[in-house]
């Protein structure tokens, strides 16, 4: 004999959205007095003068350009040091409860050791909490007083040379406001994670521009020093001949000869796939619904894929495509393997879009027609 009996469980499926920090940076520098050793969230409502104070300080130099840059939908979060504490110690404090894209420290570097730094804790901080970061650094000034374009130019890059830190990407101070400038470049939401900070489809930097730095010489910077500079793995602004405006060259990643990270578009675009996997793979863990089954291979293929295909989507109008971040993957792009009967392999490939920067046009005289 028995009685009927009703039971009802609640499914989850993992369906849902997994919240973005793409262009979500943290500034970090020293304060001029205001809220110093406060986190605060800033956004293009916010009035720097109040937030940062009234004094001038290359903190708020570099949040002001990067609102300018970013234009619209820019938030952020900003750290005025206080003197005591430091860059790293004011990362470990946000990381407690907020998670960001990219950490900008501006306070110019001193010596490599210190870039060092920034690519151990940005592994620290990938193997305590999940994210990847990436660190955006800068460099003093030239002092026109003492300091002569050749040498800014072999000290800078000095500072650069034989590391090996794929996760940071510094950015040359030429201008007093090139940080700053380029961190909103790579926040512009009117284009994709995926474009390069190089693009002038989207108009010169915002800036004053219309002075240019000089050495001790009087002698104005030029592209010749731009390009020394680019070729040591700086980030830097650049022109164009007889091209009104100013844009900026490669986003430079401390990556290794023939790495796959040397440029910002490629490391934010893998950053970007590893966070949208992460937790689609904590929710299976012990969920035997993944197994060594031909069906459920076939069946989590599609469900891990789910963060590269929403990257890859593309709109077309009027003939014109704006591709997606990534190519849309194929059958090939995902592989499910079993080491042991309780370790899962996960194999996912994506596949950035060619992106032209070194374009060369070849005109030839057509006389077919001529008349002798």
């Amino acid at each position: 004999m028995s009685l009927g009996k009703i039971q009802i469980n609640k499914l989850n499926l993992l369906q849902g959205k997994i919240e973005d920090v793409e262009n979500y940076f943290l500034f970090i520098g020293q304060g001029a007095g205001t809220n110093e050793g406060t986190i605060l969230t800033v956004n293009n409502d916010t009035d720097l003068d109040v937030a940062l104070g009234s004094e001038a300080s290359n903190l708020k130099t570099q949040v002001k350009a990067a609102r300018a840059n970013a234009g619209q939908n820019w938030n952020a979060m900003v750290y005025p040091l206080d003197g005591v504490i430091t860059w790293s110690v004011a990362v470990a404090a946000v990381m407690l409860f907020s998670s960001c894209e990219a950490i900008v420290i501006t306070d110019a570097v001193s010596d490599a050791a210190e870039i060092e730094a920034m690519q151990v804790l940005a592994e620290e901080i990938m193997g305590q909490y999940m994210r990847p970061v990436i660190f955006i650094p800068t460099c003093a000034a030239i002092d026109p007083a003492t300091e002569s374009w050749s040498e800014f130019t072999t000290s800078r890059n000095a500072l650069l040379a034989s590391l090996a830190c794929d996760q940071v990407n510094p950015v040359i101070t030429a201008w007093e406001d090139d940080q700053g400038i380029y961190c909103g470049r790579l926040c512009d939401s009117s284009v994709t994670i995926a474009d390069s900070p190089m693009r002038t489809a989207t108009g010169s930097i915002v800036g004053i521009r219309s002075v240019k730095p000089v050495d001790k010489d009087d002698v104005a910077i030029d592209m010749s020093v731009l390009s020394a500079l680019d070729a040591g793995r700086w980030s830097v602004p650049q022109w164009y001949p007889d091209y009104p405006g100013m844009y900026f060259g490669d986003g430079n990643v401390l990556d290794v000869p023939g790495g796959d990270f040397q440029v910002i578009e490629h490391l934010r675009v893998m950053h970007k796939a590893m966070r949208k996997v992460y937790p689609l793979l904590v929710g299976k863990i012990a969920d035997r619904s993944l197994n060594s089954t031909p069906a459920s291979i076939a069946v989590h293929k599609t469900f891990f894929m789910r963060p590269l295909r929403e990257m890859s989507h593309s709109t077309n109008i009027l003939g014109r495509v704006f591709p997606g971040e990534i190519y849309p993957p194929k059958d090939e792009s995902i592989v499910i393997t079993w080491p042991t009967n309780k370790s899962v392999k996960v194999y996912l490939a994506a596949r950035p879009y060619n992106s032209p920067k070194d374009i060369t046009a070849n005109l030839l005289l057509d006389l077919s027609n001529s008349v002798e």
